[in-house]
């Protein structure tokens, strides 16, 4: 801080000290000519540690997943040079944007004077990025610097979290800065809401406890508030079942009785059944979005519905609700413990055990006898693991598939894009998380499609000897296209066949991994047990029908209760 207010050190400088400050430790990151003298003063850091990516959006998904893999303790963050370095992030930022995850993303920029005249790798990097940025930063005087990263941080790790961008023109990177780096920050204009209205939650309470048929329907804001224990406590309290959503995989990890399963389009029969029947919903962290609700009219129509959310602006938005409550999930839940008392549900929860089975049924009628199924690798995954694995997965059949077989059993343990489904987003997201959570095993679920996506980045992985296992499910096709072709076109396929598909063999030994082969669902166990034994980068390539599909399945216009389980 001294050394700044003395003048001593250039913007570059400045920022790497800030990000030291801020105790960064790593930052994703790829080089180019504006940002020549950040690289610098990275290079100089002894604090933190550079991983140089293979792209821009590998980056940005690393970072993702380091946020995601530190259990919301510390905002990720990459580095870009301008023009096509800095478009090559917006993937990357919008699919942090839609899932609330922490960035922070500095890109270089022309120097001011070149600013608007199509100079070379010019780019209005703030412009295409300030609908998928939480608040983005153009800096044009170097002193501004260690104000706007300070505000940068602290607006990506508050309220509801999501990506920062900061524009450094090469200029102000190389300017002497004089200014110092404030101890707190205070904007007047942002004030994100914790605590929730105490009478509003009162209500609350008086609702769920004169419910019959209660139901907590959980999203990712409860991972992100760290709430989990205390969603556990409310669900004991209230006697009440907990279905969550995708992003909210990890808000219940103890898998008692209580939990019921992932809610919507490819959700838990029990879960669907249950959010249609149930009186009283209580929604927390999550945004109703088409994903879980399906036909949104005929969403939980039965039920008196109460919504916990951070965000102001999701209250309302999808779904009404008769209590709105604006505030962070675990200070709510922890108001809400010191007015509930005790409830019995027995025959409520009874009727949704009668539902549990209803699952396996569905893929008893879609089993092909003698095949390898995708569902039977996760399955056994999830009991060699314990669900303590961190897996991220990738977008597709795949990613259903995993959501629906792997049971996380910690924060952060299961990491996906949901919101803007972004394939190639599971192992650059797996390069993050392994370096964020050393020594834990980290698995990557992908598909065929979407690992060549972003395969490039397993240069990364073993340049850090990384020990990410990838187990890919291979059917030469896009797969949950093909399904979607099947049941909205009529089944004519089109475009979907990947007929250039790699030797993926030769992909592993070309990346010095370890290499599985699994055709036979008798080799599940054996193949799986040494593929986890491995302690390097490792590839399990699981040869997979191209016509199996994932089940069930609402399809468009349709309720919850209309699934599709069969072919």
């Amino acid at each position: 801080m001294s050394a700044l207010a003395a003048g001593k050190i250039n913007g570059a400088q400045a920022i790497i000290a800030c990000l030291e400050l801020e105790d960064v430790d790593t930052v994703f990151s790829y080089p180019g000519g504006a940002v020549l003298s950040i690289f610098e003063a990275l290079r100089e850091s002894k604090q933190i540690k550079n991983v140089l990516t293979r792209t821009e959006q590998g980056a940005t998904h690393a970072a993702s997943g380091y946020a995601r893999a530190s259990a919301g303790a510390k905002a990720g963050v990459c580095i870009a040079t301008s023009g096509p370095g800095a478009t090559n992030l917006v993937t990357g930022l919008a699919t942090a944007y839609m899932d609330s995850i922490p960035l922070v993303a500095i890109t270089g920029q022309v120097s001011t004077a070149m600013i608007g005249t199509d100079a070379f790798q010019e780019i209005d990097i703030t412009g295409i990025t300030r609908p998928i940025v939480k608040h983005s930063y153009l800096v044009t005087n170097v002193n501004d610097l260690p104000q706007v990263i300070k505000e940068a941080f602290y607006l990506a790790t508050t309220g509801r979290p999501g990506p920062v961008l900061i524009d450094v023109p090469k200029n102000v990177a190389d300017s002497i800065c004089k200014a110092e780096i404030p101890g707190r920050i205070d904007l007047p204009g942002y004030k994100p809401t914790f605590k929730g209205h105490r009478l509003k939650i009162q209500n609350a309470c008086k609702l769920l406890q004169e419910a019959k048929k209660p139901l907590i329907y959980a999203g990712g804001g409860v991972v992100s508030a760290g709430a989990e224990e205390l969603l556990q406590n409310l669900a004991h309290r209230l006697d009440a079942p907990v279905a969550v959503t995708l992003m909210g995989k990890a808000a219940y990890p103890f898998r008692d009785g209580y939990f019921i399963g992932m809610l919507g389009i490819h959700g838990a029969p029990a879960a669907n059944l249950a959010v249609s029947e149930c009186d009283v919903l209580l929604a927390i962290g999550a945004r109703f979005d088409d994903r879980v609700t399906a036909n949104v009219a005929e969403f939980a129509k039965e039920a008196r519905i109460i919504h916990v959310d951070v965000d102001p602006a999701e209250i309302g938005k999808n779904v009404t609700s008769e209590v709105p409550i604006v505030g962070d999930a675990a200070a709510i839940i922890e108001v809400m413990l010191e007015f509930l008392d005790p409830a019995e549900h027995t025959a409520w929860r009874a009727k949704i055990e009668s539902w549990r089975p209803l699952h396996s049924d569905v893929y008893e009628k879609a089993n092909t006898g003698g095949q390898l199924h995708f569902r039977e690798v996760i399955a056994e995954l999830n009991r060699q693991t314990k669900g303590k694995a961190i897996v991220t997965t990738d977008v597709g059949q795949h990613q259903m598939v995993a959501a629906q077989f792997y049971q996380a059993r910690h924060r952060g343990g299961f990491i996906s894009s949901g919101g803007l489904g972004t394939m190639g987003y599971g192992f650059p997201a797996a390069v993050g998380a392994q370096l964020a959570a050393q020594g834990e095993q980290v698995v990557c679920i992908t598909g065929d499609g979407s690992f060549q996506m972003t395969m490039n980045e397993l240069a990364t992985a073993k340049a850090h000897n990384l020990p990410i296992k990838v187990i890919l499910s291979n059917n030469s096709n896009l797969g949950m296209v093909r399904q979607l072709q099947k049941y909205y076109v009529q089944g004519n396929y089109f475009g979907i066949d990947l007929e250039g598909n790699p030797d993926f063999a030769k992909i592993a030994e070309a990346y010095d991994m370890a290499y599985f082969r699994l055709e036979r669902p008798e080799d599940i166990e054996e193949t799986l047990r040494a593929a986890l034994a491995c302690n390097r980068l490792t590839l399990v390539e699981c040869l997979i029908a191209k016509e199996e599909m994932v089940f069930p399945m609402v399809l468009n216009g349709t309720r919850l209760t209309d699934m599709v389980v069969a072919d």
